[in-house]
């Protein structure tokens, strides 16, 4: 599905609502290369995360009660069939976690989570294989994530803005973009290349890690930089 999010000029912002920044990328842009270039992150990251952030503010412009935690928002907008907001926020949700999901440095799964895994899947090679065949035979935009509900882990994809936030009980570990737009720069329509060379080199299982432990109910899950006041 082409990605809209760029199609059209906002008016300028004159918010009563809350106002979510962009999460800035947490490396540089030329630090994921040769996976993706510095050219897919400025432009993935400065206009089309950005646009979605900017619209999300714009539709929270005028709703002081509005909820102060975009987690919040989008189950609101997801509970309220407010397709607009939802798709909004949950793509600025959904593209930051994303940004988290990858380091520059490839790593493995470690302690209670590397556990869960030899499990569930048997080791990390066929949890990588199942999350590549999930985000390879997603038919059209969206996510593929590795989540747990509870200890219990599985790989999902959603479908467009779709999240695994707005379902009860589950927690996302990592999450790899599906859009496009996401990897076509750089790998084309490769989307199953994009995918191996992804899981193999960029997956952050430090995060996943930390992600995991918080499902285990030790610490807290990554959330959305607060909103600053209007």
């Amino acid at each position: 599905m082409a990605d809209q999010s760029l199609s059209a000029t906002l008016p300028p912002l004159a918010a009563a609502g809350p106002v979510f920044g962009l999460p800035p990328l947490p490396y540089g842009v030329g630090d994921l290369k040769p996976v993706l270039s510095a050219e897919t992150l400025q432009i993935h990251h400065g206009k089309h995360h950005a646009r979605y952030v900017e619209t999300l503010n714009h539709l929270l412009s005028d709703r002081p009660d509005a909820p102060r935690t975009l987690e919040a928002v989008v189950r609101a907008a997801q509970a309220d069939g407010e397709r607009g907001l939802f798709n909004n926020a949950a793509q600025a949700w959904n593209h930051a976690f994303f940004w988290e999901s990858m380091r520059s440095k490839t790593s493995r799964p470690g302690g209670l989570l590397a556990g869960a895994i030899a499990s569930t899947f048997g080791d990390v090679d066929a949890l990588g294989q199942r999350f590549i065949a999930e985000g390879t035979g997603h038919f059209g935009s969206g996510w593929v994530w590795l989540v747990a509900r509870g200890d219990a882990l599985d790989v999902i994809s959603t479908h467009d803005a779709g999240s695994p936030i707005v379902e009860e009980g589950v927690t996302p570990l990592l999450s790899c973009d599906v859009w496009e737009h996401a990897y076509y720069i750089d790998h084309r329509q490769d989307r199953a290349g994009w995918l191996t060379i992804w899981w193999s080199m960029l997956a952050n299982w430090h995060f996943a890690d930390r992600q995991y432990g918080a499902a285990l109910g030790h610490g807290e899950p990554w959330r959305y930089p607060a909103p600053r006041a209007a």
